[in-house]
């Protein structure tokens, strides 16, 4: 075993995988609560939710571009801020990340079979593992099939509801609540942080100094492109009280509309997006796992890289085997809010690190800090209490590691 990666991704395959993580996670998943929070501010609440991804995306791109190593902030936070800022990233973005895959998982198996979501979930977790151990040029290219497909049966669904859809339907209301406006934001941000996989694969990356800033922002782009389309589409054939109450938007828009055909296209679609997901986000987990044993924050012979594929093979072994027991025992909707705290304390660190760039990079970093923050303690206070006990116990271990040091 060796304890280097190999470059091989270009501009387009980390585009298209930060795309995989991000088209899926939260069309299929987290319209629907994000709704019930929102109600008639949904639309604002995803340009909101944009607004704080774009200048995490931005603070993101920058240090990536000096710092092109697996871990992403982990990275970023220990170089410019501080060891302990580092770990606490890493430490966020783990356990988040690690509830987005059970989440991801299970979202694969309500719509391939819903009768036995767990047992699908978990043979999902342990096939797209071994697929990943099988080095990450295979996983760019299975990402590339899934995110084509998905956005075929996406462009489906808004062909067909905007032809059935009543424009009345679409109000941005005056009735909803500052707080759930943040809410829906900290739970649609969920859908954003893909674009975090095109940083954790930072070694990997050929020239990352101008691969990882060009293909950040293209991947964001895109992927709010696709989400305005589809929220306005779904909301003019369902409406908000209709859309919050959805388990399945998507399909219930298609029914409506009419297309009773597509609501098994719309089924498998939503599967194979979860996939995507699921596929990118074990492919950053366990890039910033092996970040971390890389210093002795995790065991260390997860550093080790497989000299024949080139990939953190135990790593990836024990992220897989990790997901998989929570997928087999956790529930979507608690996973959702659950990754999102670990996942904005992530990027609040990030932006505090861009901060220390200078000052062309201060006004985004500013706005992406105090972003995080508010979005993050909107979030339903169940998921705020877990996601500050989960850290919190991260920090003691930390503390009781340095001691021993």
């Amino acid at each position: 075993m060796t304890h280097e990666l190999r470059r091989t991704l270009g501009v387009f395959d980390a585009v298209v995988i930060g795309l995989g993580a991000m088209v899926g996670a939260g069309i299929f998943v987290a319209l629907g609560p994000a709704a019930g929070a929102a109600g008639s501010a949904l639309l604002p609440a995803l340009g909101l939710a944009g607004l704080v991804a774009y200048c995490n995306a931005m603070a993101s791109a920058r240090l990536a571009a000096l710092y092109p190593a697996s871990g992403g902030t982990y990275v970023y936070g220990r170089e410019r801020l501080g060891p302990f800022w580092g770990y606490l990233a890493g430490w966020a973005f783990v356990v988040g990340k690690t509830a987005s895959c059970a989440a991801m998982a299970l979202t694969v198996g309500a719509y391939a079979w819903p009768d036995q979501a767990h047992a699908v979930a978990v043979a999902a977790v342990v096939a797209l593992t071994a697929l990943n151990c099988t080095g990450v040029q295979k996983s760019a290219l299975a990402a590339r099939v899934i995110v084509a497909l998905v956005l075929a049966v996406l462009a489906a669904v808004v062909v067909v509801s905007f032809g059935a859809g009543e424009a009345g339907r679409l109000s941005v209301g005056a009735d909803a609540s500052a707080g759930g406006l943040l809410q829906a934001a900290g739970l649609l941000f969920f859908a954003f942080a893909g674009y975090a996989r095109i940083a954790t694969l930072g070694e990997e990356v050929r020239d990352p100094a101008r691969t990882i800033p060009r293909a950040v922002p293209i991947a964001l782009g895109i992927a709010l492109a696709v989400y305005a389309a589809v929220a306005v589409a779904v909301l003019a054939v369902l409406g908000t009280d209709g859309l919050a109450a959805s388990g399945a938007p998507l399909s219930d828009a298609a029914r409506a509309a009419g297309a009773d055909r597509l609501v098994p296209v719309v089924r498998v679609g939503a599967a194979v997006a979860a996939l995507g997901s699921l596929l990118s986000l074990i492919l950053g987990v366990s890039r910033t796992t092996l970040a971390m044993a890389r210093d002795g924050h995790l065991p260390t012979p997860l550093a080790a890289v497989h000299p024949r594929f080139q990939v953190p093979q135990r790593a990836e072994l024990v992220v897989g085997a990790v997901v998989a027991v929570v997928a087999a025992t956790a529930d979507v909707r608690g996973a959702i809010g659950f990754s999102s705290f670990g996942v904005l304390v992530y990027y609040g660190i990030a932006n505090a690190a861009a901060w220390t760039l200078g000052p062309r990079a201060r006004v985004l970093a500013g706005v992406g800090l105090a972003g995080c923050g508010a979005l993050a303690f909107a979030l339903p206070w169940t998921s705020v209490a877990a996601g500050a006990g989960v850290l919190a116990a991260g920090v003691v271990a930390y503390a009781v590691r340095e001691g021993r040091r």
